[in-house]
């Protein structure tokens, strides 16, 4: 479920032309506030499916002690990648996954998002929109 040398970019229906920071609801984070928080601050660090099975853990509360049996069970069945992720649909993020399929977050109105949007060398995909067809 791995993305390699590729960037997520925004949706086209995207509400936003600069990025955003997304915030809990009340006192609880939502998976928009685990997913930045964890790629934003471990830029390159994570591949989509850690990320993915981070948050499902914690969305959870699975103790640490049980995360090696629950991420195999977990990756077992197939997950949306962060393409439907709110990240790249409503608070205006582009994420691009390296060499090593490891993901950072990259805002929109960056000069790192537009040339990585020319680069040549770069798979670029368009995260799923919000709005049904």
């Amino acid at each position: 479920m791995n993305y390699y040398d590729t960037l997520i970019e925004v949706a086209e229906d995207c509400p936003v032309t600069k990025a955003g920071v997304p915030q809990p609801h009340g006192n609880k984070k939502t998976k928009a506030v685990f997913e930045y928080e964890i790629i934003a601050n471990h830029p390159y660090e994570y591949t989509e499916e850690d990320i993915a099975f981070e948050i499902y853990a914690l969305m959870r509360a699975i103790p640490k002690a049980d995360w090696p049996k629950q991420r195999q069970e977990f990756l077992s069945k197939g997950h949306p990648h962060l393409r439907v992720s709110t990240l790249p649909k409503r608070y205006g993020w582009g994420i691009h996954n390296n060499a090593e399929g490891r993901a950072v977050l990259v805002a929109v109105e960056s000069a790192e998002y537009k040339k990585l949007v020319r680069d040549p060398h770069t798979t670029k995909i368009k995260a799923f929109s919000s709005k049904r067809a």
